[in-house]
């Protein structure tokens, strides 16, 4: 009993007056339920650092054509894919040092930062009157845009350990939301003066800058959301450098004030030696790869001719088929991820979805011979089983890499996931339409004819995602006991 009385001063939280960690982690305490506030911020910031990834790809052919750089038009799109890309190359080199950053200097102001950065550069992007001002300002837009990586850390850090899959599910959803919404702006609003006449007259400012609209759109999202974030709280503990606090901080997230050998030795830890941090990664970029091959194989396929095995859909019918995959996505994100989570655990539901995923993306094929009305219900169904997988691995892989690293480390552990995510997204489109394409020419083949091929070579990648989310590959982070 007087063993039991000793402990108790240990055991209580201590907590650090200026230390803005700490006012959040006092605020966890004593409200034990969700801030809808802070799911909206996080929702808002991602949803402006991805809205400008997705929203150039329905116009970009048309831009590149006006810049007259082009030889012949068989050459337009040669051209596009280095203005795609150079955004996915600026990220690749700084979301590390972004990271970093977070870790040193806190989320918000990284946050603040990579908003300010679509405000500035995707305005710009948008009056690029030349081929290389629009790759320079999509490539520092890129660049200078590191908030996707702290952002999650941040989702983990701002909720209760029983919400975290909530905060998390909320960056995938708007993620997932702006890869939709993105694309519609740019489609709907790009050329407005051909599109909307008695709005938009001829030879004004819209003509002289055709794809400014939709930049526009999303640059003034961002600025009010700059706007917003001043108020939001910062989540990293800050006691003015001394070692002592900064143990008692990494020692708040999970109720002790006590720093065993165990948990200095992981404090002090390389995040390349952390294995189980680093199998997630390798599994990510795996899921990553595929899912951005598919998105690019889904949207070709769609719009194929029957004769080459696709659907013969309009970009109109596309673009209907990802709204409703679309909207499906953030309502199942934002209600029943975190309870199904919570019953099977991160790893255990990956596996789970990824299993189904396999004779799901197989049937597409077969789905194609439908026609009509039974076509359009049953491919939007697909479409939304196939989402909801994609992000339920994903947000469970995010799950596992911010729970397997402590909280000084967050900022730079989630800085290499963005970096080698990134990289896997950059050959991802390519690899998929060169498979699609090459599919299509051997639609008489004796062995999986047509788009069957594209479809089983999509599963080839997502069974070994599956088989790298088992042990020995996959590992799990050591739990530490008080003695």
């Amino acid at each position: 009993m007087e063993e039991d009385h000793m402990r108790e001063p240990l055991l209580e939280k201590q907590y650090f007056k200026d230390c803005p960690g700490c006012k959040v982690e006092q605020a966890k305490e004593l409200n034990q339920g969700v801030s809808i506030t802070n799911l909206l911020v996080i929702w808002m910031v991602v949803l402006c650092s991805t809205l400008p990834a997705a929203s150039l790809f329905p116009f970009l052919y048309f831009m590149v054509k006006d810049f007259n750089i082009a030889k012949s038009e068989a050459d337009i799109s040669y051209y596009a894919g280095y203005v795609g890309s150079s955004f996915m190359l600026g990220r690749t080199l700084t979301s590390v040092l972004w990271g970093i950053v977070s870790d040193r200097y806190g989320r918000k102001p990284v946050m603040i930062i990579g908003t300010i950065t679509v405000v500035i550069f995707n305005t710009l992007f948008g009056l690029s009157t030349s081929f290389w001002m629009a790759v320079i300002t999509r490539f520092l837009l890129g660049c200078l845009n590191g908030a996707i990586g702290p952002v999650k850390a941040y989702a983990t850090e701002l909720f209760r350990e029983e919400h975290q899959a909530l905060g998390l599910s909320t960056v995938s959803a708007a993620w997932g939301t702006g890869l939709i919404i993105g694309p519609a702006l740019g489609g709907y609003l790009a050329q407005p003066v051909e599109k909307y006449p008695n709005i938009f007259p001829k030879d004004s400012f819209w003509d002289k800058f055709p794809y400014f609209l939709p930049c526009f759109i999303i640059s003034g999202l961002a600025f009010l959301v700059v706007i917003g974030c001043i108020w939001i709280p910062e989540t990293l503990h800050n006691h003015n450098g001394s070692n002592e606090s900064k143990d008692d901080a990494e020692t708040l997230e999970n109720g002790s004030n006590m720093v065993d050998k165990e948990k200095t030795v992981q404090k002090n830890e390389n995040l390349f030696m952390n294995w189980p941090f680093m199998s997630s990664i390798i599994v990510y970029c795996v899921f990553s790869l595929h899912d951005i091959a598919y998105q690019e194989v889904f949207s070709l396929w769609a719009v194929s001719p029957s004769r080459l095995g696709g659907l013969s859909f309009t970009t109109d019918d596309v673009g209907n088929v990802l709204s409703i995959s679309g909207l499906a996505l953030v309502i199942y994100q934002l209600t029943l991820y975190q309870y199904i989570e919570k019953v099977f655990g991160p790893v255990g539901i990956a596996r789970i979805t990824g299993f189904f995923s396999i004779p799901l993306l197989q049937s597409y094929p077969f789905i194609a011979m439908l026609s009509g009305i039974t076509l359009y219900i049953v491919i939007s169904i697909a479409s939304i089983m196939r989402n909801i997988i994609a992000v339920t691995i994903t947000t469970s892989l995010f799950l596992i890499q911010n729970q397997a690293v402590e909280q000084r480390q967050r900022g730079a552990a989630n800085g290499i996931c963005m970096t080698a995510m990134s990289f896997f997204k950059a050959i991802g489109p390519a690899a998929g339409g060169t498979i699609l394409t090459w599919s299509q020419k051997r639609m008489d083949a004796s062995f999986l004819p047509g788009t069957q091929m594209v479809f089983f070579s999509l599963n080839l990648v997502e069974g070994v995602g599956i088989l790298m989310m088992f042990k020995p590959f996959l590992g799990e982070k050591k739990k530490t006991h008080l003695v």
